[in-house]
């Protein structure tokens, strides 16, 4: 019950940073990964893999931009041309 209750206030923690002003979402985005990665694992390992999936997936459209901006950088550093 733990991970999903520290889950639902990662989500809460995620709306009050994205309400912030701009200059704070890169820290606040930081913070929600750093902070996500082991939760997320914690709740894949104590409610199974779907609940992983579907915490995978939360996270996932929450932080869209960071995922959408790494996946570019990515795609430069492999094609050669950054």
């Amino acid at each position: 019950m733990t991970p999903l209750l520290l889950a639902g206030l990662w989500a809460i923690a995620a709306t009050a940073i994205a309400l912030m002003p701009r200059r704070a979402h890169r820290p606040g985005a930081v913070a929600l990964i750093v902070t996500g990665i082991p939760l997320l694992g914690w709740l894949t390992w104590t409610h199974g893999p779907l609940a992983g999936l579907l915490g995978l997936a939360a996270g996932a459209s929450v932080l869209r931009w960071p995922l959408f901006h790494m996946g570019r950088w990515l795609r430069r550093k492999v094609s050669g041309r950054g």
